[in-house]
């Protein structure tokens, strides 16, 4: 049972919350027929007779997801409890569920009381090592810079009563810890989730009640600049102002007490609070920490803390609009990895080599004399000879700062240290300074991400696609901070096109639930007035390339910009949950238009990014590697967005607008046909001028009906016969280029071009030793050592394949959230079983299929209240076995429906198919 998706969630800020509930039940075509939900103050009033917040009634409905909640107002802080009983297909009711609770948040700006915004009054630093050199950009040489300081606060509460409920309600504006009587409260790490903090941030909340004590108790709280005191970076030269902080970092806390007498009291940040600076003397999001342990401040979150010598905080109003509860989860310490190679670099320093590209940091445990510096240097590669580290992909060029962490020793026993508030990514790390080789004991890597919990799985008779997967997952957990990454070291950016690119791969993995929700405010609040291109006197409200935050490239052009309506569908798709169209339709419907009033006179829109690092491409050195030009691959995207507008504007009972989307559709299909579909020259083939455009095309439902066999064709003809056996696609292709070739028969050389070893493919670039997948696909060993990221997302979105395709499990777009899904494996010869698990708001839908020639057997697992639609072909029909029996006996016995003559449509239960 789950509210607004979550298990007995303690900060529900919506006014009308959701409930969800999973029932797992043996038999075959099991279903709900109506529900009843009861809403209470308290688990005793939990009742018929006295649920005194809601008392849903018998409601005749098949929903058991997102059940909106509608009684009476829910108040900020409370406690509630539910609980549901359903019917099924016979009208037999069911007992009543165990209680569930949840707990709302702060609800408005009100509820934060006297609660105040506190930042540093006085840097104090004296450390020689709070600079950092830094040079980007045009700049002949580095530059010193310190950034604004990690900043420690603190201030002690007495309790002379005992405690019923204490509850922490905490936003910083920079990355913040929080202490309670010396121990750090909770496992979060990085938090809160960066956001357009001018707009919208994000506060989190903490049950501390068994934490306190009767007497004297201590708060703390460490502070540091997370992206918000962003001062540094990306300001290209030493006379910029482009000044990319939003302020000095600055933290708000609440404390809710409430008393076994009854009885309340708040208590909060206000200028009572005193502060310090610390140990941290240098921290930057991109250039890491300092930590100058010279300069530690002792017990300074503990009761009877000496801090005389410290100074007030500084009360201040930042400019934000909007604080809500983060529902996303949080950033935490997922994983450790110990050395797995360690040797001595060209210049004699040693090289640690941690066996797998993550995103995080180091930790150390060192002993050394006083004073002592030892510098980390974290990198994802090394030389292509192996003799030392290789800065091309994470040294600093774009942002200004190389990864790197300093430490510098007190002297006196083994001392322990990690960053608080920066993340790098990393394999490999140089580490200067120790007088021993680094080993398990002294160093460690800890990858660091957003806690998304895995939900699906996929394994396949293949090792070769076992391993991509396994990379594709890396390389999206590696990049998800809170935001969809582009990459962990260089831009740390949440760039559009590259977060719809993978979408699809990470919903069949993960619950990202709520971090696409979360994503898609992100986009909102970087919405900007953007004037009209065919019209200038028009302004719209367009998102730039890169959200959140104030690094922002362009305007979004549409293959990057239409995230905004691809997050939403597939969000909708994958879960059922239509609040998201609804929340963001006007949104979706504003940016429609902008990019429809690109509209040239041949019916095109005349605007688009392009195929992202297709082989060999270099925006300066080799541009034409790019094949598809960016307006086909553009309006190729625009098309399918017209259909997902359509039917969001059936949903908002839009009219006229699902008519103009309509409209729309078909216009653009005719001239798309007409201005890039093309013969190739010397055979009877058609395509749209490069592999990209023309799978797009197949996979929108661009070409037409008489075409299709011709375009096929004519993309098999230049895999095979001009490009040797090759892909020569760029994100945009690559998400679809093998879910196509499967599609239309073409299974076995979709699996050529994924496992050749030859360049380029992606077992070429597992051959080439990479644990994540590279940013540009180039042919690493002709180079010094790999350039441009190693770690980017956007190329783990082709991956979606082994999930609709090798285990041919989708959705439906029409009952979305797996009410109903397809079940139709498509693959190559080479492939005798596959097994994937795919989440679902109703359960897991489990499929494994094993081929014995010419005999496919397949176990399938249906949740309760959903339906499969198994797709077949007329001869598999004639073969068909479902558990043991031919196909017409279980028809007539189970009453199975068919569809479209060879669609088999299956109620709940477990099946044990064969044809």
């Amino acid at each position: 049972m789950l509210t607004n998706s979550k298990e007995n969630p303690s900060t529900i800020e919506s006014e009308q919350p959701l409930f969800s509930w999973i029932i797992d039940i043996d038999g075959f075509n099991k279903s709900q027929s109506a529900y009843h939900i009861l809403v209470a103050s308290s688990e005793e009033k939990l009742n018929e007779n006295e649920a005194d917040v809601w008392n849903s009634g018998e409601v005749k409905s098949n929903q058991s997801t997102f059940v909106k909640f509608e009684g009476n107002s829910l108040e900020a802080f409370k406690r509630y409890f539910w609980k549901v009983k359903i019917w099924d297909e016979l009208g037999s009711s069911s007992d009543w569920s165990s209680a569930q609770k949840f707990q709302m948040g702060l609800m408005n700006e009100r509820h934060w009381g006297a609660a105040k915004w506190i930042t540093l009054n006085e840097d104090t630093r004296t450390s020689e090592y709070r600079f950092r050199d830094y040079k980007a950009g045009k700049m002949d040489k580095p530059i010193p810079v310190s950034g604004f300081p990690a900043s420690y606060f603190r201030k002690e509460l007495n309790l002379e009563k005992d405690i019923e409920n204490a509850q922490v309600y905490i936003c910083g504006l920079g990355y913040y810890e929080l202490f309670l009587n010396g121990e750090k409260v909770g496992d979060h790490v990085l938090d809160p989730a960066p956001s357009n903090y001018d707009k919208q941030a994000y506060y989190v909340n903490y049950d501390i009640t068994a934490d306190l004590k009767i007497g004297k108790n201590a708060f703390g709280i460490n502070l540091g600049n997370g992206f918000y005191g962003q001062n540094i970076s990306w300001k290209n030269d030493p006379e910029s102002d482009r000044d990319l902080a939003y302020g000095p970092p600055t933290v708000r806390c609440l404390v809710k007490l409430k008393f076994a007498d009854g009885s309340e009291s708040d208590f909060y940040t206000d200028a009572s609070w005193k502060e310090s600076t610390g140990p941290i003397v240098f921290n930057n999001i991109y250039g890491g920490d300092t930590y100058d342990a010279r300069f530690e401040i002792g017990d300074w979150s503990t009761v009877g803390y000496k801090d005389s010598k410290w100074g007030y905080a500084k009360e201040v109003s930042p400019e934000i609009k909007k604080i809500s509860s983060q529902q996303i989860p949080p950033i935490k310490k997922l994983q450790e990895f110990e050395p797995q190679r360690v040797f001595k670099g060209a210049d004699g320093e040693w090289i640690v080599d941690f066996g797998q590209n993550i995103a995080g940091w180091v930790k150390l445990n060192v002993k050394e004399k006083e004073g002592q510096f030892i510098e980390v240097i974290t990198t994802e590669a090394l030389l292509t000879d192996g003799s030392d580290i290789f800065l091309g992909s994470t040294g600093g060029g774009a942002n200004g700062m190389p990864q790197i962490y300093e430490y510098i020793c007190k002297g006196s026993e083994l001392e322990s240290w990690e960053p608080k508030f920066s993340y790098h990514g990393f394999r490999f790390a140089k580490v200067k300074g120790v007088s021993t080789k680094p080993d398990a004991n002294m160093i460690k890597a800890v990858l660091v991400a957003t806690d998304i919990q895995v939900t699906g799985s996929f394994v396949s008779s293949d090792e070769l696609l076992n391993k991509m997967h396994s990379i594709s997952k890396w390389t999206i957990v590696d990049n998800v901070h809170g935001i969809p990454e582009d990459c962990p070291h260089r831009e740390k950016c949440g760039w559009l096109g590259d977060a719809h690119a993978f979408c699809e791969y990470a919903l069949y993995n993960y619950d990202m639930y709520d971090f696409y929700k979360k994503y898609m405010e992100d986009i909102r609040t970087q919405m900007r007035p953007t004037k009209g291109y065919n019209n200038p006197e028009i302004k719209f409200q367009v998102p730039t390339m890169i959200a959140p935050g104030k690094r922002t490239s362009t305007y979004a052009k549409i293959d990057w910009g239409v995230a905004t309506m691809y997050l939403p569908w597939y969000n909708y798709k994958f879960y059922g949950d239509d609040e998201i169209v609804l929340e963001y339709y006007d949104a979706m419907k504003g940016l429609t238009d902008f990019y429809l009033n690109y509209k040239g006179e041949n019916g095109i829109m005349q605007d688009g990014m392009g195929d992202w690092c297709p082989p060999l491409w270099d925006r300066r050195l080799n541009p034409s590697a790019m094949e598809c030009d960016p307006i086909i691959s553009a309006n190729a995207y625009f098309f399918d967005v017209l259909g997902i507008m359509e039917q969001f504007a059936k949903m908002n009972n839009d009219a006229d607008y699902e008519l103009k989307m309509k409209q729309e559709k078909e216009a653009l299909k005719t001239a798309f046909n007409k201005e890039f579909l093309v013969e190739i020259p010397g055979t009877n083939h058609k395509w749209y001028q490069s592999q990209t455009a023309t799978v797009q095309a197949l996979q929108f439902g661009i070409v037409p009906e008489n075409e299709v066999d011709n375009v096929v064709n004519g993309l098999v003809h230049d895999i095979v016969a001009v490009k040797g056996g090759h892909h020569s696609t760029g994100i945009h292709g690559n998400r679809y280029i093998y879910t196509v070739l499967s599609n239309y028969g073409k299974a076995d050389l979709a699996y050529d071009i994924l496992t050749t070893p030859e360049f380029p493919s992606q077992t070429y670039v597992m051959n080439s030793g990479f644990t994540t997948w590279p940013e540009r696909q180039f042919v690493w060993e002709e180079m010094e050592g790999p350039t441009n990221s190693l770690n980017h997302p956007m190329h783990s979105g082709f991956a979606a394949y082994f999930y609709e395709s090798l285990g041919g499990i989708k959705s439906s777009d029409l009952k979305t959230g797996y009410k109903e899904f397809i079940v139709n494996p498509k693959f190559p010869s080479q492939i005798t079983s596959t097994k994937v698990e795919v989440p679902t708001p109703y359960g897991k839908i489990e499929n494994s299929w094993t081929f014995n020639e010419p005999i496919l057997s397949m176990n399938l697992k249906v949740p309760f209240n959903t339906k499969a639609r198994l797709v077949l072909t007329l001869k598999e029909m004639e073969s068909l076995k479902i558990n043991g029996q031919i196909f017409n006996e279980f028809q007539k016995e189970n009453q199975t429906e068919t569809s479209d003559g060879n669609t088999i449509i299956l109620g709940s239960g477990k099946y044990q198919i064969e044809y």
